[in-house]
Parts: C-alpha cells; structure tokens; sequence
C-alpha cells in the first residue's frame, strides 16, 4: 500500500520525520526515502527495504540533514520516493500513496507534448514521477494537485513538501486516510495516526476525501474543501492498519474485534477447543471470535521474526512464499489432538494458508477450522496495490471459479453470483476450496457484517474486491 509522514516544526523536525516515518513499516516492503528543505536547499535520501530495514538504512544519514526544519518520507510498495521537481513554481518533493490505472495513457500524453520522465519503477515509468510532473503544469501548487486529481483513475494521496510549506492532499474519494496531528512546536501529517503518540503529537482530525491543506510552522491553512463522497479503503481495518491506528474514528483493534465476535455469532455447528490467529492481521478477529464464544484464544504458531522480518520480504513471489513458510513455526504443545478455530485477514493466492495448514496437520491437530474475516477476494483492486500486487490470474477465488466454469472468459455477472453469501453457487465454491485447503471447514465473513463491524455506512467504505461496487468518477 505504502505510507508516509511529514512534519513542519518551528524547530527542527529530522529526527521526527525518521521516526514517523518507521512507524509506516508495516504499509511497505521495497523502497523507502526522506526529504528535508532546510534554508531553501533540498536534500533527499531513497533506500531499498528488500535487504533491511528502514532504521538501518537511513539513520547513518541523519546528520546531513541539517537543522531541517521541514520534511517528509515515505515507506513504498513500488516506486522509489520522494520525488523532487524543479518547475516554474520552484522546487518542491512529492510522496504518494498512489494506485494510477491510467498510467500508461498519462505517459504518452506526456511524453507526446515532450515531457521525459527521469526515474523508473522496475523498468517503468515512476509513477510518483509522473505525480509531480502533473503537478507543475498547473498554475500553483494547488491547480497542480487538483490536476491530478482530475486526469488519474484510481486513488493518489500526497505530501508535497515546498520551501515554505508542506501541501497534504486526500485522494478524490478518500480510499487512503491522511490524518494531522500538532503539539506546541509544530505539525504533523501521515498515512498513519498511531505515529504520533511517542513523538509527542496530538491527534487533530483526518482530511476529507480530495481536501487539500497547507501545513507551515504557523498553523493549518484549508486549500481546497472535501468533497461529499467517500469510498476509504475496508481493507485499512481488516489488514492494511496497525493494532493502534485510526481511521475515521474507527479503532483498528477494536473493529477486528467486532470482526471476530460477528463470525462467532454465526457459528453454532462447531466446538473448538480453543481459538487462533494466523499472526499477525488475524490476531485481532481470532480474540475477538474467542471473546464472543467464551472460549480460550492460544497461539499454536508463532511468528519468528530475527531473521525473517516482513521487511526483508522481497517481491519475488518464490521469495515471498518462502519467507511466509519458515517464519511461522507451530507450537507442538497447543496442537497435538486439539480442535482449532483459526481466524485469517483474507485468501489471496491461498498458497501460504494451505502451506500451514499441512504444518498443522503434520503437528497432529485433530481438526482445523478456518474463518476468513472478509468475503473472498474476487474483484483485483482497482485502487491500491492489494489484491494487484500478484496477477487477476493468481487470485484464489478466481482461479476455483475458472475451474468450476470450465472456461476464462467468465463475465463479472457471473462473478458477482459467486461473490453473494446466499448463492448456490457461493456456497458450492468454498466448500471446493475447504477441501483443496484439507480444511475440516471454512467460512468468509458476510460482507454485511464486515460493514456494520466497521461501523461506517456502506456507501462510505470501498467494497469493489468483494462485491465490484466502486465511484469511479
């Protein structure tokens, strides 16, 4: 998905923004960078993460970032960032929580009116670069913004750091979340709320969706009011967030919580002996599943992190499913005859669940029941980089539909009879994928449920990977 963090301080701000920026590990695995303005001189700093982490990476570097007073960084999925431009405005840097789908077509727009594009994102045009090219041929910074907001489908959240201000500016829909925190020295913005706490910020309020703001040492200046529709992210609550992030006054913790409790509601044909969660997003529903069935919650897998951190995850896929095998070791003591409810975040490839199921197997567990806490995943993403980061093809619940159809043209009609709860053909397709699973059995959440777990009107959230319902304009 990716994260960032910026702050304005009427004293100096490096090491804040190096620690808020930390704090967005968690939303990125491949590229990380900072940038500061100090006396209108720009500096920047931009790191791979697929051999280490984002502390050890930068803090060497600090020092030569001065006394800044301003600056920005970023935790990536994709493309290296910040982003600094030299344009009729002057100079400025620009972080992006982005997803462009249209990137492609704004390319050759670009380059026909004989723009060029200087960075690259594995072989292809970056498209934060692209973002900050946008972005100067507007008239100011905020015709720039708005510019962008126009040409590109998808979502685009941003920073643009100036040399007198930092812009921060919501997606048209708001599908990613910036919230704004201050204390007596300054300001801070961020993909996150939950960095602010040990840096000695306060929470202030989230951006609305495609508001734009003006942040200096002076206070919050409003460029460009929200707009009415929204459509933030489900998944921020379901995987994305940390444990203590908040999204629109909405707990993370506490909506996987409520997550779990609406599954345990739904289940009286099983008596588990205890409850699990498949670490580290599945933890969260797993109590929340054993609090509503006055069951215990143990852990028979832990999760070893010394020397495979999810921040050495490389995006190779052979890598990935690696690293996800050796780092969960089960726990012999919790699951030898034992009858264990899991609870997991979602399916995506299915690969890495079935991986420790057989672990599980192999440990001796007698039987082996699993909750997903969203529907299946049968729409890519569209938006952010989720169910996109592997191909249409890799999806699981698409791959068990294309073998139930016989056939790869299937038409989003009849994926949708798939992805309702009370369709034949929905319940004939996760009973094939309990079986492939060797699962004793398997149930996703109602996509019902998940919304009133949130607790934000379904108009409100995006839905499109579950039920392809998305504003596209």
């Amino acid at each position: 998905m990716s994260g960032f963090f910026g702050c304005v301080s009427r004293i100096e701000c490096v090491n804040d923004v190096f620690y808020g920026t930390d704090y967005h590990s968690h939303l990125g695995t491949k590229r990380a960078g900072l940038a500061f303005v100090e006396d209108g001189k720009f500096k920047r700093s931009i790191h791979s993460l697929e051999d280490g982490y984002f502390r050890n990476k930068f803090e060497g570097e600090l020092p030569k970032f001065g006394e800044a007073k301003m600056g920005v960084g970023v935790i990536s999925d994709n493309e290296s960032q910040p982003i600094t431009i030299t344009s009729h405005m002057g100079r400025y840097a620009v972080a992006t929580v982005a997803r462009i789908d249209n990137i492609e077509e704004l390319s050759k727009e670009l380059l026909d009116d004989r723009h060029h594009f200087a960075e690259l994102s594995s072989g292809n045009i970056n498209a934060t670069e692209l973002v900050a090219i946008l972005i100067g041929l507007g008239s100011s910074i905020k015709d720039g913004i708005e510019l962008v907001f126009k040409k590109i489908k998808g979502s685009c959240s941003m920073l643009i750091l100036t040399d007198h201000a930092i812009y921060a500016a919501r997606d048209k829909f708001g599908r990613t979340p910036i919230s704004i925190g201050k204390n007596e020295k300054g300001y801070v913005c961020a993909s996150e709320s939950s960095s602010f706490d040990n840096l000695g910020y306060n929470y202030v309020r989230d951006l609305g969706p495609g508001e734009i703001v003006r942040i200096s040492a002076d206070g919050i200046h409003q460029v460009t009011p929200p707009g009415k529709r929204k459509q933030i992210c489900s998944f921020l609550w379901i995987y994305y967030g940390y444990p203590s992030a908040w999204y629109e006054g909405i707990n993370v913790e506490d909506c996987r919580y409520r997550c779990g409790a609406a599954m345990a509601r739904r289940d009286n044909e099983i008596q588990p002996d205890f409850a699990a969660g498949i670490p580290d997003s599945g933890v969260g529903h797993a109590i929340g599943y054993a609090n509503e069935k006055g069951i215990p919650y143990k852990r028979p897998f832990v999760k070893y992190t010394p020397t495979w951190p999810r921040s050495f995850m490389p995006q190779n896929q052979k890598m990935r499913d690696l690293v996800a095998k050796m780092k969960l070791l089960p726990n012999s003591r919790f699951t030898r005859d034992q009858k264990i409810l899991f609870m997991d975040d979602s399916i995506v490839r299915g690969t890495q669940l079935k991986d420790n199921v057989v672990k599980l197997l192999d440990s001796g567990v007698k039987e082996v029941h699993m909750r997903i806490a969203c529907p299946p995943l049968i729409f890519p993403c569209r938006f952010l980089n989720f169910s996109t980061s592997r191909s249409t093809y890799d999806l699981y619940a698409r791959r068990v539909i294309r073998d139930m159809e016989g056939r790869d043209d299937i038409s989003d009609a009849i994926f949708e009879q798939y992805a309702d709860p009370d369709n034949p053909k929905h319940k004939e397709m996760v009973n094939i994928m309990c079986r492939h699973l060797q699962l004793t059995s398997l149930k996703f959440q109602r996509l019902d449920d998940l919304v009133e777990a949130i607790g934000l009107p379904k108009e409100d959230l995006c839905t499109h990977c579950w039920d392809n319902s998305s504003y596209d304009e």
